[in-house]
């Protein structure tokens, strides 16, 4: 890139990397990092001034109290105006040091501040309906490795990044002494290892990726070099905030080491919360730090666990490169002494098994999807009302209010959604109906929003009735617009066969109701919820009602989906044509009554989904009354049948695989009319022969240290308590005492740790709390007894 003029206006456009808050020579500037197509850019803005609102009525005592503690700052009185119609009032400061004092002292005091927990750079983007991505004007200069543009005005743009991705990935002892870091691209690899290469006929020759250094300072400062070198966009890892870049900064600190990880040479802050969350912030300037595991949470991924080993065997089909899976640590203190290229090749996989995740999921794209959405940050996990905070706000300060406050008291609860008492049995054809994004059709249809709420309020007599008393506008509100655009944005993406972007868009508008509904919310508003989701109650009833007035029996219905038994004979195709014809007719029942009840268009989309040719409804354990939220089915498919459990035991990580896969085996062979009799029969004679041990294995989670469990010892904490004694005997350390998973089984000595199990397994446990249970939900319906089919055959053992 030639020299540019820095006295002319240049224009960049990219995609937002990271922002932060500067301040020099007593003045505040905003700095963002973008990705351009010609490389990253530093984007410094004018001069700014972090705010916080007021009502006029306490401007003029806030003003005293602020010049008593001799604070700098500037007032003006708005045009805007709170939910409560009080007049607003602004104060401005140079320092956001200086706002957080003022705002200390203020509500302090008692007084009530609007919007004052909003971060000058989230305020910045959001009034400039800025969202992942920016053009941005400016004086343009050339810096060593980037480009600098100052004094810049910031616009609204749709620039998509391809970023530049490294994977990191640490090896260490059990007190946190680096033995090395590795670090791989799609274009790079290296692995930075403390000690020599390795001498002798029978060792291997090194790699030309496999770095040595003689000593962890040493490692720490090739790593800042070589990071440096490659200049990648977004650092990616597993656990790598809250475990790599942690100690990587505590390593550095011991050392007195400056980890100059940023873009510009700045280095690398790390923010650690003071609560159980142990939650790790990392910042560095021109780079982005995700999370693999926060990432896959927030794109709605599922695990029994969240380990590397286990996401990446289960998404990718391979594993870490390690040989002992139940002391690993142990090994790998071993191979670096003995084998550095063996830890090498096992650290090296770590990276590339993550960037492999990444892939497979293309979780990059979908965090670029959200932030343009909705102005999160890319590495921003969680944060639906941020979010909606972000999307809605500007909306509603040119509508002439600012947000109210939070509610002091957390916020009350609101209805939960419809939940049908079921009919238990097991049936032959039933067809399902869900309703299409429910909530969000909801908002859309009866004009849902808490600006339409407090208009609603002003002028009742036209306004569109909810529940709890609320009343909403029925043309002043941004919510049901703001869905609107995202439900036909998602059509779109989805006929293009855009998933990433299809699932940003989902995840985002079925938040809005838990926003709205979440006492973090300064929207929330238990009229709002409740309107939502007593609304939905009431077209569950209605839907359900229409349909049995068809003629057809409707055995289940939750939140949004209906299930429909249909007596007869009936094959796939016929089921199908019922499907349709109810979904029409339903829809058109819909649209009638939302215009002849209430006058408005209906958004309300019922469709025809599954049809399970055989349909298990469970009762209640010990009782007669039909179970929620549990069933199982075959479902039919364009691919043919397909084995489903909703709440069931498969679905469960707290039950054995002997019970998954003997609740698979038991259900396939009712559903398909086979004698099951022999099977149990076998499954207990194996089970108590030995047969199934490697199935009898629970693995749970200890969510607190072992020391907390006072009032209750679960059998995962009696297992690691027994555990961790015989490691204290042995001279070994304690290693369950600060949570962590668990392998254990249920043995006449009761629960033990799998690798310090001493007693005879418990197999009786095993019949009575894993084997009963599945199949008392399903053979009742086939007039059968465990009981009898087990105490006969325990009689023959």
């Amino acid at each position: 890139m030639s020299e540019p003029n820095p006295t002319s206006i240049h224009a960049v456009e990219g995609m937002i990397l990271s922002r932060h808050l500067r301040e020099r020579a007593g003045q505040l500037y905003l700095e963002f990092w973008l990705k351009t197509e010609a490389g990253p850019c530093k984007v410094i803005s004018t001069v700014q001034k972090d705010v916080f609102f007021i009502a006029q009525r306490d401007l003029l005592q806030a003003e005293q109290l602020l010049k008593q503690a001799g604070l700098t700052f500037e007032t003006r009185a708005l045009s805007l105006k709170s939910f409560d119609q009080q007049r607003i009032g602004a104060v401005y400061f140079t320092s956001s040091k200086l706002c957080y004092r003022a705002r200390s002292l203020l509500e302090g005091r008692g007084l009530h501040l609007y919007e004052a927990d909003i971060r000058l750079s989230d305020r910045f983007l959001m009034e400039r309906f800025i969202y992942g991505s920016m053009q941005a004007q400016g004086r343009l200069q050339q810096r060593s490795s980037y480009v600098e543009l100052s004094n810049a005005r910031c616009l609204p743009s749709n620039y998509r990044a391809s970023f530049r991705c490294l994977s990191l990935d640490i090896e260490c002892s059990e007190a946190g002494e680096l033995f090395s870091i590795g670090l791989a691209a799609r274009d790079w690899r290296c692995v930075l290892m403390i000690g020599e290469a390795e001498r002798g006929e029978n060792t291997l020759q090194s790699p030309s990726w496999l770095t040595y250094v003689d000593n962890e300072a040493a490692l720490l400062n090739a790593f800042v070099d070589k990071l440096q070198h490659y200049d990648p966009d977004v650092i990616v890892g597993w656990n790598v905030l809250n475990f790599d870049m942690r100690l990587l900064n505590k390593r550095a600190q011991l050392h007195r080491l400056k980890l100059a990880l940023g873009r510009d040479g700045e280095l690398m802050h790390v923010r650690e919360r003071r609560d159980d969350s142990n939650q790790a912030y990392v910042t560095i300037s021109g780079r982005v730090v995700i999370d693999g595991i926060d990432a896959l949470r927030s794109a709605t991924y599922h695990f029994d666990s969240f380990s590397l080993e286990f996401v990446a065997q289960q998404l990718l089909g391979k594993g870490k490169l390690s040989e002992n899976v139940d002391d690993r640590l142990a090994e790998i203190e071993h191979d670096f002494k003995y084998n550095k290229i063996k830890l090498a090749n096992y650290n090296l996989q770590d990276c590339n098994l993550v960037l492999d995740i990444f892939e497979h999921c293309d979780l990059l794209n979908y965090l670029s999807l959200r932030s343009q959405l909705t102005g999160l940050e890319l590495q921003r996990m969680g944060g639906s009302v941020a979010a909606f905070i972000n999307v809605y706000l500007p909306k509603l300060h040119r509508a002439g209010y600012v947000s109210p406050r939070r509610p002091d008291d957390g916020g009350l609860a609101s209805p939960g959604g419809y939940v049908m008492e079921s009919k238990p049995g097991l049936y032959t054809n039933v067809l399902v109906l869900d309703f299409k994004s429910l909530y969000p059709s909801i908002i859309r249809t009866f004009l849902i929003d808490p600006l339409g709420l407090v208009e609603g309020l002003q002028a009742p007599a036209d306004a569109v009735p909810g529940f709890k008393g609320a009343k909403f506008s029925r043309d002043k509100h941004f919510l049901p617009d703001i869905i609107d655009t995202l439900w036909q944005a998602r059509d779109e993406a989805k006929a293009a066969g855009d998933a990433a972007r299809s699932q940003a868009i989902k995840i985002l508008m079925n938040s809005f109701y838990g926003v709205l509904g979440s006492g973090g919310c300064p929207f929330y508003d238990t009229r709002l919820a409740s309107s939502i989701t007593m609304r939905g109650q009431e077209i569950m009833q209605q839907t359900a009602a229409w349909i049995e007035a068809e003629g057809y029996e409707v055995i289940y219905g939750d939140t949004d989906s209906t299930f429909v038994y249909l007596a007869g004979d009936y094959d796939h195709k016929a089921v199908c044509d019922v499907g349709l014809m109810l979904q029409q007719r339903i829809n058109e029942l819909w649209q009638n009554k939302l215009e002849q009840s209430f006058n408005l268009p209906c958004a309300l989309e019922l469709e025809f989904e599954t049809h399970f040719s055989q349909f298990l409804m469970p009762t209640i354990r010990g009782s007669s009354q039909g179970s929620k939220k549990r069933y199982a089915g075959v479902k039919k498919t364009e691919h043919g049948e397909q084995l489903v459990f909703k709440g069931l035991e498969t679905v469960r990580s707290d039950w054995t695989q002997l019970a998954k896969d003997f609740q698979a085996e038991l259900y396939q062979r009712v559903f398909s009319g086979q004698d099951v009799k022999n099977y149990i029969r076998t499954t207990i004679v194996d089970t108590l022969a030995g047969v199934n041990d490697d199935k009898l294995i629970y693995r749970k989670r200890l969510r607190r240290k072992l020391e907390l469990y006072v009032l209750s010892s679960p059998p995962q904490v009696k297992a690691a308590r027994h555990a961790d004694e015989l490691n204290l005997k042995a001279g070994k350390k304690a290693r369950y005492q600060n949570k962590g998973w668990i392998n254990y089984v249920q043995t006449v000595s009761g629960p033990q740790a799998l690798e310090h199990r001493q007693a005879s397994i418990d197999y009786q446990h095993y019949i009575d709390k894993q084997l009963k249970p599945v199949a008392e939900a399903i053979l009742p319906f086939v007039n059968l007894s465990f009981d009898e089919l087990a105490n006969a055959q325990l009689a023959l053992f």
